[in-house]
């Protein structure tokens, strides 16, 4: 059965990231009859943060980065933080084989206060991912503090880029597992 996997960079709780994480992954998993799993870096950040070369990851750590490595699709989702992805994200990404995303679809999107950064999807997140090879997707997704309200709803802008995603998402699917 076709895969998805969601990293959630989030470091805090409650979370818009992990938020949006989830939407993502399950609409495009709904969308797309497909199996889903999210992985949050609260969940163990001492353990990612010890952890210099893949060779030293813990049970636990190993089994997240196969997850990453085998899906069919990935959605990677980070908090900005003064103009860039998280640290530990960054690192977690840093411990994935150079070679296991070749030709994976990715959705990327970050969340964020200010809509300076914006700028985080186009270029950090595209470039990440794309120096793996990977089919980062063309909806990239911004959640500025002004898109997510405190009852978890929309706004329109990120209801219509979000819908885009999945509609990317569901179609690069069908490309790589038929």
């Amino acid at each position: 059965m076709t895969r998805i996997v969601g990293i959630s960079g989030h470091v805090s709780v409650p979370s818009r990231t992990l938020w949006l994480t989830q939407q993502l992954v399950d609409r495009i998993a709904l969308a797309a009859g497909a199996d889903s799993q999210i992985h949050s870096l609260i969940d163990d950040p001492a353990d990612l943060g010890r952890t210099l070369e893949r060779k030293q990851a813990s049970p636990r750590l190993e089994a997240v980065l196969r997850d990453i490595e085998t899906c069919d699709l990935l959605v990677a989702v980070t908090p900005v933080y003064k103009g860039s992805y998280a640290g530990l994200f960054k690192h977690l990404i840093d411990l994935v084989d150079m070679k296991a995303l070749t030709g994976r679809p990715v959705v990327v999107a970050a969340t964020g206060y200010a809509e300076r950064h914006a700028g985080v999807i186009d270029h950090l997140m595209r470039p990440l991912f794309a120096f793996f090879g990977a089919e980062v997707m063309v909806s990239g997704i911004y959640a500025g503090k002004a898109d997510i309200d405190e009852h978890q709803q929309m706004s329109p802008t990120l209801q219509a880029a979000v819908d885009a995603a999945v509609q990317q998402a569901v179609r690069a699917l069908g490309r790589t597992t038929s």
